[in-house]
């Protein structure tokens, strides 16, 4: 006796074919969109170096950059107050955080503007104004002898900026 006729409100229902159709190709768009690769192990940090990189490059301009000391007097300077380069890295930061947060939120920069190569672009743009920081002390703070931690914070940061860059396009390959 078949199960219908036992419980009659149970009719007879066939059961889609899953297993029957072919799997798309890879790369063919889907419903939902292209297909991603599935982010996971190193190329997946790409995305968690970058934004951590470009908050604390923006952070780093409120660090001290340089420090000495007069009579009597210690000193620190942050970066803000070390120029327009100071304030120039801090902007860079700012813009790297805002990529990552555009990026999260669905906004991508159109195909022929890779978002690893701004990246790059704002990572080595950094990583130079912090260099000439780093060379060539300002006459405004002329008392201020030595480096601070800050700098070396900031070069590194702009360094991180550049590795999560390059993380990112490898990502995209």
């Amino acid at each position: 006796m078949p199960p219908t006729d036992l419980f009659p409100i149970l009719s007879a229902v066939e059961t889609p074919d899953f297993f029957d159709a072919e799997p798309p190709e890879p790369g063919a768009p889907t419903p939902a969109g292209y297909a991603r690769r599935a982010e996971g192990g190193l190329w997946a940090a790409g995305e968690r170096v970058t934004w951590v990189a470009g908050l604390v490059l923006a952070l780093s301009s409120f660090m001290d950059w340089y420090a000495g000391s007069g009579v009597g007097v210690k000193l620190a300077v942050i970066g803000w107050h070390s120029g327009v380069l100071g304030k120039l890295v801090f902007f860079i930061g700012l813009a790297v955080l805002a990529i990552v947060a555009l990026r999260e939120t669905g906004f991508e920069l159109p195909p022929t503007i890779p978002e690893s190569l701004v990246l790059l672009g704002l990572g080595v743009l950094a990583a130079v104004f912090v260099l000439i920081r780093v060379i060539s002390i300002p006459d405004a703070v002329l008392p201020a002898d030595g480096r601070g931690i800050g700098i070396w914070i900031s070069l590194v940061s702009a360094l991180a900026v550049i590795a999560g860059g390059l993380l990112r396009a490898a990502e995209e390959l």
